[in-house]
């Protein structure tokens, strides 16, 4: 709640449609990234519904979001360099890579940006 205080976004709840079961979420926040509060696409779909195309759906209506009701010129997505999957998820909506840095929380930070 303090995220939507604060920044007027945050992370939503990513639901099934035929149950309303929830399987992760998916949002908007800033994050530190080598040092900068940068907007960023976060994603987290539980391991049973992962490779089903919900972070790809969630993250990219996050984009469309932001988009429309930010004024943020770009926005991130970054994660542990050998998590493959997530930063597969983030060029499946139209982002690239824009760097890695070492970080001691993953080693080595690996970030994709999409600009406007």
């Amino acid at each position: 709640m303090k995220r939507y205080q604060d920044n007027g976004f945050g992370l939503w709840a990513v639901c099934l449609k035929e149950t309303g079961e929830m399987i992760g979420d998916c949002g908007l926040t800033l994050q530190n990234i080598e040092g900068e509060l940068l907007p960023e696409i976060g994603y987290h779909i539980r391991a049973d519904q992962q490779l089903k195309g919900y972070a790809k759906e969630a993250a990219g209506a996050v984009r469309d979001w932001a988009f429309a009701n930010t004024d943020y010129p770009a926005l991130y997505s970054y994660c542990k360099y050998t998590n493959v999957g997530s930063y597969k998820t983030a060029e499946s909506i139209g982002m690239h890579f824009e760097k890695e840095y070492p970080d001691p929380d993953n080693e080595i930070t690996h970030v994709s940006v999409i600009y406007r």
